[in-house]
């Protein structure tokens, strides 16, 4: 059985494959920092978003949750980061990140999102070694709903001119509030492989990710394969440059216990495409439209289904 829905807000979370654009930067002083000749740095970056968009099915994926009925939401978000470079090759970056959807008809599904980050990292001869840590705080109708704590090891370095990797270990701590059974503890192997056609301005980004999720209610259990295939290109427009994403990612999920409602293991199959195109509109800000369209499989009926996501944000940035 199919029937239509929407993912609701996780996108926060992968925000743990992002482009390595500080990487390529380093890579420019690495022979000044090699040599000890570089200076301690600090840097203040912040955005702030205002936008809306379409749902096909507002949902709550956490928990298989869906209203099979369409809606409307403004989205509010703030982003802000500290950095600082060490003299040598040390550096450090604190963050929080903050996104607020509101719904015109499901209110009771307004979702606000609280995410602190830090980051630290050294460069040992050409391999970045480091460790970051997340805290995401979610609210659904301003009631607590879930924490999640993300710490990872991990190790990145060119390959090549033109080939990046970053490979990491994952460890997540995730409660959903009064839901005690879906609380679970996850383990995550992560690579990352980037092909920089012309630096910055074009590139391929091909991932795999394992997955082993251990949850209080062993239904729950499942363990999954992903990869990913994403292209960006940036163009000229308008004297300033625009930027075209491409994305596709596919999971594969075996839960390891039978789900009493279907009297067998679930298994699900996950399609994920999406298209983004960012407009400079100034010198500071942009205009982001996204779409979104996820197909999944599942033999669990409330888990099979089509989604898909259309919307824009005004983003501006210093």
């Amino acid at each position: 059985m199919r029937n239509t829905s929407l993912t609701s807000v996780l996108l926060i979370l992968l925000l743990a494959n992002t482009l390595p654009v500080q990487a390529l930067q380093d890579s420019d002083n690495e022979s000044a920092n090699e040599n000890g000749n570089g200076n301690a740095h600090s840097s203040f970056s912040a955005e702030v978003r205002v936008g809306a968009e379409y749902d096909s099915n507002v949902s709550v994926d956490e928990i298989d949750a869906a209203s099979e009925q369409s809606d409307y939401a403004a989205i509010l978000g703030a982003q802000f980061e500290y950095q600082h470079e060490f003299n040598g090759a040390a550096e450090i970056s604190l963050g929080y990140d903050f996104t607020q959807i509101l719904y015109n008809e499901f209110s009771n599904l307004d979702r606000q999102t609280h995410m602190l980050s830090a980051d630290l990292k050294h460069k040992v001869k050409a391999v970045d070694i480091g460790v970051s840590y997340h805290y995401i705080d979610s609210k659904l109708d301003n009631d607590d709903f879930m924490t999640m704590k993300r710490a990872s090891p991990y190790a990145s370095m060119f390959l090549s001119r033109k080939i990046f990797a970053r490979a990491a270990y994952v460890y997540t701590d995730k409660e959903i509030i009064n839901r005690s059974a879906r609380d679970a503890n996850t383990d995550t192997g992560e690579l990352d492989v980037y092909w920089f056609r012309r630096g910055l301005r074009s590139y391929f980004n091909i991932g795999y990710r394992y997955k082993n999720e251990n949850a209080n209610a062993a239904r729950f259990d499942y363990k999954s394969n992903s990869v990913k295939l994403r292209y960006i290109q940036r163009f000229q427009l308008f004297e300033r440059l625009a930027k075209l994403e491409l994305a596709w990612r596919y999971e594969d999920r075996d839960y390891s216990s039978p789900t009493p409602s279907i009297q067998q293991d679930r298994a699900d199959e996950r399609h994920r495409w999406e298209i983004d195109l960012e407009i400079p509109v100034l010198e500071d800000a942009a205009v982001l439209f996204y779409y979104k369209f996820s197909d999944y499989d599942s033999n669990l009926p409330r888990a099979d289904y089509r989604q898909h996501v259309a919307g824009t944000e005004f983003v501006y940035r210093w």
